[in-house]
């Protein structure tokens, strides 16, 4: 029987991280238990298969990550080790035990040979494997680096720490060349939007920051969310995220003109650790505390029209369902959860 998404995936651990693979149907996960998994998904009932399972970490794995080409699969973890694994049946290739001075948090392939690390204490490292070592190491930020993106030259490297500042490296010329003003709260994600022209950083406050590519010392807007922080977001078109919170809502937000567009999916009440977008961007994966990766179909975002005029919304409206397994009925466990007409961002915001 063919459904709408492929069926939930259930692990023993919560997962914290998964990653999609960019060109087959594959999700990698790692658990709190530092076991990595690989599975194959499907939309055909009864086929999603775990086809490899990894236990090399000895604390927490933290983030997941496919090389570009798809055949390598990086992993980091508390226990301060990156591991390279081969996708096709999960051997160790490449291992940095001893990669950082704290426990690893993010990790980020740059091209099929440069990759960047994050860890708890603010330092980063970008790696070059042809060398078998590190090109830069910088610790600029004071906070936990939480996420990072690269443009798509692979020249500029964005770092979004627990500071509330986001950092700006040089890959090519292997410097440090900024750091933003502090924001309040924790960055906790960093995304490029409008062909790369604007990057979109979320915070643990539910309030979204957006920069200018060419002025990164200082946001050109800012944009609350009625959520209780920003735990993850990830880019579907060139101008809608899907965000996750901890209250375990995954909204979609089209940014400039900035708007909630509704709901996704939810994970009741539990916390959304990690997003992930499959290629051709119709499907969402999402993992959360109860041990689940859940998929959501999100082919009909792309085709949602914005307008910039902002209609006076009636106050305590239901969020609006954006997928048939999105809660959006208003006679349910989220009926209180309403979006609120938003304050109004600054003169001039929604703009490019």
């Amino acid at each position: 029987r063919l459904r709408d998404t492929p069926e939930d995936i259930c692990f023993e651990a919560t997962a914290n991280a998964i990653a999609l693979h960019p060109a087959r149907p594959l999700l990698a996960a790692g658990d709190v238990d530092g076991d990595v998994y690989l599975y194959s998904y499907s939309c055909t009932e009864g086929e999603n298969q775990q086809l490899w399972s990894s236990g090399h970490h000895l604390k927490s794995c933290r983030d997941v990550a496919f090389s570009q080409d798809g055949q390598k699969l990086f992993t980091v973890s508390k226990d301060k080790s990156i591991h390279i694994l081969t996708v096709e049946e999960g051997r160790l290739e490449t291992r940095f035990p001893k990669a950082h001075g704290s426990a690893l948090n993010c990790v980020l392939p740059i091209d099929n040979h440069v990759f960047a690390t994050g860890d708890d204490g603010g330092a980063l490292k970008v790696w070059d494997l042809r060398k078998g070592d590190t090109i830069l190491e910088a610790r600029q930020q004071e906070e936990y680096i939480s996420a990072m993106a690269v443009d798509v030259n692979g020249k500029i490297l964005l770092t979004a720490s627990g500071d509330g500042t986001l950092g700006v490296f040089n890959v090519k010329r292997r410097r440090f060349e900024l750091l933003s003003e502090p924001q309040n709260g924790d960055l906790t994600s960093v995304v490029l939007l409008k062909r790369g022209k604007k990057v979109a950083c979320g915070s643990s406050e539910g309030t979204i920051y957006l920069f200018n590519w060419d002025g990164f010392g200082a946001a050109s807007d800012r944009f609350a969310l009625r959520a209780e922080s920003i735990d993850c977001m990830v880019p579907i078109t060139d101008s809608i995220v899907c965000v996750g919170s901890l209250d375990g809502v995954i909204r979609a937000v089209n940014i400039l003109p900035n708007r909630v567009l509704g709901c996704v999916g939810q994970h009741l009440g539990e916390p959304i650790e990690q997003l992930a977008v499959a290629p051709g961007g119709q499907l969402l994966a999402s993992c959360a505390h109860d041990q689940k990766v859940k998929f959501w179909d999100i082919s009909t975002l792309g085709d949602l029209v914005v307008d910039d005029y902002r209609k006076k919304k009636k106050k305590g409206g239901p969020l609006r369902a954006l997928s048939s397994k999105a809660v959006g009925s208003g006679e349910d466990f989220f009926a209180d959860l309403r979006d609120e007409a938003e304050p109004e961002a600054a003169a001039g915001s929604d703009s490019d």
